[in-house]
């Protein structure tokens, strides 16, 4: 697996064949250069060329593993789209990011003003932690997906 800064992709500054040979490095990080070579259709040399240009730029940062996590077989995890009133944005993100089943916590543009990833061991948790969003004083609608699977992660 690598690890690549995300503004890269957004501004342009990758080519197509980085874009495609970061895409198979998402799928199989260990492949060997012959193997992505004779994938993207060109030679050796300038697949090693690539990734080093890749690794000295900082724009991947480097290779890693992905283990399994145990606990995910039962886990509940979703995403929770959060409306907020006026001007308390701030506030409620202080009372929401004190609630230990949120993972992540983001202010967005839209419709929405924070979307937060929670993870729980059970729907009945789940539905605990949905009353005590919903309850934050501020916010006045939000809307929740469950992940079923992830199809990529980094």
């Amino acid at each position: 697996m690598y690890v690549l800064h995300m503004s890269d992709l957004i501004s342009g500054s990758l080519d197509d064949l980085d874009r495609r040979l970061i895409s198979l490095l998402r799928t199989d990080g260990r492949a060997p250069v012959t193997t992505l070579a004779r994938q993207l259709g060109v030679t050796r040399a300038t697949v090693n060329s690539r990734l080093e240009r890749l690794l000295d730029s900082g724009r991947v940062l480097g290779f890693t593993i992905r283990t399994r996590d145990e606990s995910a077989d039962g886990e509940v995890r979703a995403i929770s789209l959060v409306e907020v009133e006026g001007r308390t944005t701030n506030d409620v993100i202080a009372v929401i990011r004190g609630i230990p089943e949120i993972q992540s916590l983001h202010t967005t543009n839209g419709g929405w003003d924070l979307v937060a990833e929670i993870r729980c061991d059970s729907l009945l948790e789940f539905d605990r932690v949905l009353l005590q969003i919903r309850s934050v004083e501020g916010v006045i609608n939000s809307e929740s997906s469950l992940l079923l699977s992830s199809v990529l992660r980094d």
